[in-house]
Order: C-alpha cells, then sequence, then structure tokens
C-alpha cells in the first residue's frame, strides 16, 4: 500500500466518546481521500458498551465485539455512504493493538473513555499510550469535543512553534490538515521573560521583554519560512507559559497541532509537559505529530 493510501485508523470500544472517534475519523478519511479502518481491540469475548448496547436495542451483557464494529460502521457509512471501511476485531491489549496500526496508517484517531463528567476531564490509557507510542499522527478527541473534522466556529488549525528543525514535522501536518479544510493556520509561538531579568528602572523596565518577544518572532519567522502559498498562516507570539498560551489560542478551533519527540530506547510516555496537558485540557481535538530527536 503506498503512502498516499494508507488509511486513516479509529480505534473504537463501543463507548459514546469511541463513536463519536469513529464519526471524526470518517470525516478525516473522507477529506483525505483514502479508506478508513475501524479497529476494535480487547481481552475479552465481549464488552459492557452502555452507549452502543441502547443504539441496538440490546443488553450490554449482549453486545459482542463484531456488534461493535457493525455499528461504527453503519455510523461511518451513513455519514459518507462512499466512503471505503475495513474492520478488525484483535482479542489482543488496545493500547498494543493501536500502536501497532499506526504502523500502517496516515493518522490514528482515538478518543476518551470517560464515562461521566469527571472522568472526562481525564485521558484514558489507551489514548494516551497511543499519543505516546504511535508512529504515525494521532488525533485525540475528549468526551466533550465535537465529532466532526471540519469548520468549528472561527475555523482554523492551530500550531504550536518549537526552536528545532526536527519540530517543524508538526507544522508541515498543521498546513496539511487546513488545506483540506480550507481554514487558515495559526502558528503561536509562546516567549517569556526571566524574573532575574527584570528591573526596576522606568526606563528600562521593557528592555528584557522586548528582547524575548523579538527573539520569539525571529524563531517564528524562520519556521514558517518554507510556508505553502496556498494556505493562510496567521503568526502570533504571546507572553506566557506555553501549556497556557496553546491552551487558550485553542478556543473555537478545528484541530490543535502539537509535536513529541520519540527517544530510542525510552519505554516512558514520551510525552513533553505541553503535549500532555493538551491532551488532558484541550478545549478542541489534538493532532499529536511524532518527530525524532
Amino acid at each position: 500500500m503506498s503512502t498516499v493510501e494508507l488509511p486513516v485508523v479509529v480505534g473504537v470500544d463501543g463507548s459514546e466518546p469511541s463513536l463519536r472517534a469513529a464519526d471524526f475519523a470518517a470525516d478525516e478519511a473522507a477529506l483525505r481521500g483514502v479508506p478508513l479502518r475501524v479497529v476494535y481491540a480487547c481481552r475479552w469475548d465481549r464488552y459492557e458498551g452502555a452507549a452502543l448496547a441502547h443504539e441496538l436495542g440490546k443488553p450490554s451483557e449482549e453486545v459482542l465485539p463484531q456488534d461493535v464494529v457493525a455499528g461504527a460502521t453503519r455510523r461511518v457509512h451513513a455519514r459518507h455512504p462512499d466512503l471505503k471501511v475495513s474492520t478488525d476485531v484483535v482479542f489482543e491489549e488496545p493500547e498494543y493493538v493501536l500502536v501497532h496500526e499506526g504502523r500502517n496508517a496516515s493518522v490514528l484517531v482515538v478518543g476518551s473513555r470517560g464515562r461521566s463528567g469527571m472522568a472526562e476531564l481525564l485521558l484514558g490509557s489507551v489514548s494516551l499510550t497511543a499519543a505516546a507510542h504511535a508512529d504515525c499522527p494521532v488525533i485525540v478527541l475528549r468526551g466533550n469535543h465535537d465529532n466532526r473534522a471540519s469548520r468549528g466556529r472561527e475555523g482554523r488549525v492551530v500550531v504550536g512553534v518549537g526552536e528545532h528543525p526536527q519540530e517543524r514535522v508538526a507544522l508541515r501536518f498543521a498546513y496539511e490538515e487546513a488545506r483540506r479544510r480550507g481554514v487558515p493556520v495559526e502558528a503561536v509561538r509562546a516567549w517569556r521573560c526571566p524574573a532575574h531579568e527584570s528591573t526596576d528602572h522606568p526606563l528600562l523596565s521593557d528592555a528584557p521583554a522586548r528582547l524575548h518577544e523579538e527573539q520569539a518572532e525571529k524563531v517564528l519567522a524562520e519556521a514558517l519560512r518554507d510556508a505553502p502559498p496556498d494556505v493562510e498562516v496567521r503568526r502570533r507570539t504571546v507572553e506566557g507559559p506555553a501549556r497556557r498560551v496553546l491552551m487558550d489560542a485553542a478556543h473555537g478551533a478545528d484541530l490543535l497541532v502539537v509535536g513529541a519527540e520519540r527517544r530510542s530506547g525510552l519505554i516512558g510516555l514520551q510525552l513533553g509537559r505541553v503535549t500532555h496537558t493538551a491532551l488532558h485540557h484541550s478545549p478542541c481535538a489534538v493532532a499529536v505529530v511524532p518527530h525524532r530527536a
């Protein structure tokens, strides 16, 4: 299978968040012009999914894995009748299966597993593991997110811009997603003036801050030097912690794009503080784009 034909893969488990993830993944596949692959992985032969059981008119204890993928597929075809869809049921740990599926996917889409208002504040372990270890970009939807990969209230893709060239992979992904949606990219660079550089002198009090802001503008300009001419790019430098700056910028956006460094030999989550915060608190869907150190 060529790179162009790599499918969008979505992990489903019968929960309402995963069914909304299937909707979003179907939109994403349609935008990309590639097939959709629906995967259900579990270590049991039955799944007590209340949302799907209600939709199927069955008691939850009678919902089988095949019902899970069939229910998701029906939703997808109702949304995109001509979309090519394949399905699979794998009796293995979901974390392992989805990371493995990411090796042959253009993008992996997952939802949260929260089943109550409090639980939805936290990201499920499956989604977190996929975002931390998959080889392809991973789009994570929290339980309260819209299920459409389309224009948000303001219609834009927000991307955090780092200093290092290898981090530009996330920027290129943001360009592609914005082009497909027909929306602008909002490239954001956060900056801070360390407290020890401040001064009480009235004529010099703004000097350190200006220097840091100018440096942020230079980093942003360099990163955007090769921006494609057919994508509108809006530049923003904002003073403050990167985590807070990006969360504020993401309000009303279609997608927030962040990078995640992959280090060989490490078995931990491999997610920086900014990415970790985005996955748990973003007001819109988050795309985690891996890059090598």
